[in-house]
Formats: structure tokens, sequence, C-alpha cells
């Protein structure tokens, strides 16, 4: 909105009303395209799990209290989809109205079975099957002893051109050095951490552009499709088709247990509204018009900011 592309943290507290009422206070948003996200998930999961959920040194403790977290954001916010109860074993019974699963859980909230579910291949942990039931991705960050972090789990079924198998294992300054732009804040990452840790939960959004609307964007294709088809990232001057993508990052912070859960939800807009918009129109052009050279080779837009500016200014 200010008219430049930044890279930065960006990060305001959570809850902060951004327009969207009730919305804006929630880490799980739920809505009408809930079978779309839950189906790109299932192909995701079906192509190869290992290619979209990743763990590493991810405890036992972290894994419970992550699953804890989530189970009771979801049935606080939204109570009319999903319930949560102990049972007299000792087992705690987690359900989705929206996918009909129910999932059995230990003491430790480790998964012990589910009922409801066809889904394949089965799910492997709580924190699988949880992911699931969401419109969002889940990642993890824990800190050690010595101060020293790294991405623990990750379940990115709809990734932004970056795989959870390249980034798993590694701190935060590695898993972001390919980010252009990203060296002033890399410098500063053990305080981000320890804020992403420490402080009040947080939100903040990341945007680029895309030439389709597939959640999916992972760096390598499925079998049998060609790179240039699947990353949507071509842009045609003669039939365009163009979205701003954007992404809702929620922080939340456990320090109790050194981690921090960070959830992504995408949502898309179609860039033929936006030209219809003066303003934003102009402040998008502008964005894009101040990208660095290296900033564009990172969206992949080098070769296509011309068409686009060209189009955009078409009204």
């Amino acid at each position: 909105m200010n008219g430049r592309y930044e890279v930065k943290p960006g990060m305001m507290a959570f809850g902060s009303c951004l327009g969207n009422g009730e919305a804006d206070g929630q880490v799980f948003q739920i809505d009408e395209n809930f079978a779309h996200y839950r189906q790109a998930k299932l192909l995701a999961r079906a192509e190869r799990l290992s290619k979209y959920y990743q763990t590493h040194n991810y405890s036992k403790a972290v894994a419970g209290a992550i699953a804890r977290l989530i189970v009771e954001r979801l049935t606080q916010e939204h109570p009319q989809y999903f319930g949560y109860q102990k049972s007299t074993a000792n087992t705690l019974i987690f359900s989705s109205q929206l996918t009909k699963e129910t999932l059995y859980l230990d003491a430790d909230w480790q998964l012990q079975r589910v009922e409801g579910s066809s889904v394949f291949p089965a799910y492997t942990s709580t924190f699988d099957a949880l992911a699931a039931q969401v419109q969002e991705d889940f990642t993890v960050i824990c800190r050690g002893n010595d101060g020293c972090n790294w991405l623990s789990a990750v379940h990115l079924c709809y990734p932004n051109h970056w795989s959870a198998e390249e980034k798993i294992g590694k701190d935060f300054a590695a898993i972001h050095t390919p980010v252009a732009g990203i060296e002033k804040i890399n410098r500063r990452a053990d305080a981000i951490v320890n804020t992403m840790i420490n402080c009040k939960p947080m939100v903040r959004f990341a945007w680029g552009l895309s030439t389709d609307i597939r959640l999916n964007h992972h760096p390598e294709p499925p079998t049998g499709l060609a790179v240039e088809q699947w990353q949507g990232r071509n842009f045609d001057l003669q039939h365009p088709s163009l979205y701003l993508r954007i992404e809702r990052q929620v922080i939340w912070g456990l320090p109790d247990y050194e981690a921090a859960l960070f959830t992504i939800r995408t949502y898309f807009r179609d860039c033929s509204l936006i030209k219809k918009d003066s303003l934003l129109r102009v402040k998008l052009c502008a964005a894009i018009d101040s990208m660095s050279a290296e900033s564009l080779i990172y969206k992949g837009l080098a070769n296509s900011k011309a068409s686009i500016l060209r189009w955009l200014n078409e009204v």
C-alpha cells in the first residue's frame, strides 16, 4: 500500500483489526473454499507424503504442546465444527464436522487411531492429521539450550516455490538465505526467533504474483508435468491471467517449550479486479516497479515485469 516492495518482518499484534471482523482474531480461518483446500492437501499427501511433511529433532513434548495449541484454538474459534473431550480411558478425542473424522490421542497428544477416515496414506502423526483439518500449512521452529534454532516440523501442502525437504532442520537464517533482500533481517535472525518464541502472538502478511490460483507450487512438479506448466509464473499478454498470492502468517510462541507455531494461510486476489480500482492499481504498479533485479528473479517476474505493467496500465 505504500507503493514499495519491501522485505521486512512486518509483524503486528495478533487480533489487530484489519477489517475482517471475527476472522482477524482467529488463527485458523475457515471459509466456503474448505473442500477445495482439503482436496489440495489430500492430493499432495497422496503424491508423496515426505515431499510435503518433514520433522527433525521434534520432541514428544514439543509435538504434544503444538497439538494441544492447535486443538484448543480450533475448538475455541470454531465450536460449530470442532469438538474435543477427554474420555475415561485417559484418551483425548478430537472430532471435525467438516471432515467427519475423529482423532483419538493419548495423554501425550500422540495419535492412536482415526475413525471415519479413508485418507491415503493414513495419517502418521497428530501433526499430520490436524494439518488435514484446516486451510493453513504449519511450520514449527525450536530453539536449543545453546541458543541454536532449527525448523523442527513442517507440513507444507501449499508451498510457494519452496520445499519442506530442503528446509527441514535448518536455522532461520539458512532457511531465508535465498530470499532477495533478506540480508538485514538475517543479521537479526536470533533476535527474531526470540521474538517468535517469547512475545505475544503476532500476524504478518507476504505477497507475490502468480498466473494461476493453484495452491501447490512446489519447486518439483509431479511426475508428467512440465516445470513451465507447473510454476504458475508465465504471464501471457495475449491471454492475461494474474493474481496476487497473499499469505497470512500467524506466529504463536510457546516459551515454556522453546518453540513457536507458524501458520500459513494462502489467499488469491484477481488482478483484473485490482485494475479497476485506480488506487490499488497505482500502488501495485509502483511496488512492482520498485523491485530490485534480484527480487524480480526471486519472485519469478524478471521476464514478465514489462508485460505485467503494460497490462495493468491498460485501463
